[in-house]
């Protein structure tokens, strides 16, 4: 899965944001599993950037919700 930018994410609904969050807590707990068991993980820049995509999620939805609770 390739990182998400900020602009693809704004796009998104909150609901695809959701989903988009829960997939890449799978693929994050799957990158500790192999970390744990083998001793060095596979890709150590893929940890870093699934982290902060999901950051990046977290981030643009408090945006959203900010916005609709304005209105």
């Amino acid at each position: 899965m390739a990182i998400l930018r900020p602009q693809e994410i704004r796009e998104m609904s909150i609901s695809e944001m959701k989903e988009k969050l829960m997939e890449l807590k799978r693929e994050l707990l799957k990158e500790y599993t192999n970390k744990a068991t083998s001793g060095a993980p596979s890709n150590p820049g893929r940890m870093r950037e699934i982290r902060r995509t999901i950051a990046r999620i977290y981030t643009i939805m408090n945006e959203k919700r900010r916005e609709y609770s304005k209105q």
